[in-house]
């Protein structure tokens, strides 16, 4: 342990030579508010951690630190064989911030070999984050050609259909990207989802209404 805890202060004073206060005051402005934020942007944060070898322990204590740099190397640093689900819904319910999801996401979760199994049950879940999370992993699988069964289709859409008609904007589009991506997939994908996003464009929300739009576009353009 004492080894990590050498290892977490090297890395923080890597961190200190790369701070960006003007980033990290813009972030504390819009409501980020962790104990530390170094403002240093994401390529930056992914050149620091290619010089550390994935470990276990070593993403779990950065994991713990409340510094958002800390964080998001976490899960870049955290190997997907020793992340089972609950250390996984334990990082979920620790999540404050939408940008801290996508990035452990497209880092760790897309990468975790149960991840077709706990995205629907994420997608389900009443927790914001845990719903965000569940419709940017399935983005994810829908890009890595994942392929839904009839049932598991009828579920993913019910899921994301009524969360795009929902109160919170960060799932709202995420949950839109998971449309679009699964449109994307085939012809046949998206015709299945043309009278949906007709009754979407309905919608008496300003913001389902755009995100039909920004869906209907996006899939005829990629075909």
């Amino acid at each position: 342990m004492n080894d990590v805890h050498e290892t977490i202060k090297e890395i923080k004073a890597k961190f200190r030579l790369y701070m960006n206060g003007v980033i990290s005051q813009s972030m504390r402005d819009k409501g980020m508010g962790y104990k530390l934020n170094f403002g240093i942007e994401y390529p930056r944060i992914k050149e620091i951690a290619a010089g550390y070898q994935p470990d276990h322990e070593l993403a779990q204590a950065l994991w713990k630190e409340d510094i958002r740099e800390c964080k998001i190397m976490a899960g870049l640093l955290q190997p997907a064989d020793t992340f089972y689900r609950e250390i996984a819904e334990i990082w979920i319910e620790d999540m404050r911030y939408p940008e801290l999801a996508e990035y452990t996401v497209m880092n760790l979760f897309q990468r975790l070999p149960y991840a077709s199994e706990v995205v629907f049950c994420w997608m389900a879940d009443e927790r914001e984050y845990f719903q965000l999370c569940g419709f940017l992993l399935m983005a994810r699988l829908l890009m890595q050609g994942m392929v839904l069964n009839e049932r598991s289709e009828e579920e993913f859409l019910d899921q994301a259909l009524t969360a795009v008609e929902g109160d919170t904007s960060f799932v709202q589009r995420a949950a839109a990207t998971a449309l679009q991506k699964y449109g994307q997939q085939s012809r046949q994908n998206m015709r299945k989802l043309s009278k949906p996003l007709i009754m979407l464009s309905k919608s008496a929300r300003a913001e389902a209404h755009a995100l039909a739009a920004e869906i209907k576009n996006a899939i005829e353009y990629s075909m």
